[in-house]
């Protein structure tokens, strides 16, 4: 009588477990990043590094962290219509594994229309995972009193089933410690990034 109880117990333990272990690995997931991948950095000024010194812009810091190679393709003032221009020749320059594509700040900066800045968007995470990559999409605060995502970025992660980080750079970009200005981190502000980002990536990978 008292095996059956243990071996019952035993069970429901390991089912428990299980249970606890597939919930862990549940989001969207990105294949697994070989040695000698190349990861591009795709977005406007918060990924260029403005406000702090090239060598410690997040591309720059998540390589250090990674022992990857991650392509800066940030230009400052950009909007989202812009960097959709230039993807498809970026992209077939690089040939990436992954795309981190942060983008639509200075849409919300010009105060452009959230629907084509969302639109966009799609239209660059289409084209990225069209052409055989993965890519993950961040969170860019809307304009407001407090700064949080827009929510036009889960939408689109949500959709395409990609993975999204949307909470740090609102975190650094409320906390004038992390920032050079308003509107851009500082090199430790740009060192969080990095280091959400490779927590991401890490999670994130099938393995």
């Amino acid at each position: 009588m008292y095996r059956h109880l243990l071996v019952g117990l035993i069970s429901s333990v390991l089912l428990l477990a299980c249970l606890v272990l597939s919930a862990c690995d549940t989001g969207p997931k990105i294949a697994h990043l070989e040695p000698g991948a190349v990861i591009l950095a795709f977005g406007d000024s918060l990924t260029f590094g403005t406000g702090a010194p090239r060598a410690q812009s997040y591309p720059a810091q998540l390589a250090d962290r990674l022992h990857l190679q991650v392509i800066n393709a940030g230009i400052p003032g950009e909007i989202s219509a812009k960097g959709l221009a230039r993807l498809a020749e970026t992209l077939a320059e690089h040939r990436p594994a992954l795309v981190i594509l942060c983008h639509g700040g200075n849409d919300f900066l010009r105060r452009n229309s959230s629907a084509k800045t969302k639109e966009n968007l799609r239209q660059m995470v289409s084209l990225i995972k069209g052409s055989g990559m993965d890519v993950i999409l961040v969170g860019v605060p809307q304009l407001g009193l407090l700064l949080s995502p827009a929510p036009l970025y889960a939408e689109v992660a949500e959709e395409f089933d990609i993975p999204i980080e949307e909470e740090t750079l609102a975190e650094v970009l409320s906390d004038r410690s992390l920032k050079s200005d308003q509107i851009h981190p500082n090199a430790q502000g740009y060192a969080v990034l990095a280091e959400a980002f490779a927590r991401l990536i890490e999670k994130s990978q099938d393995r």
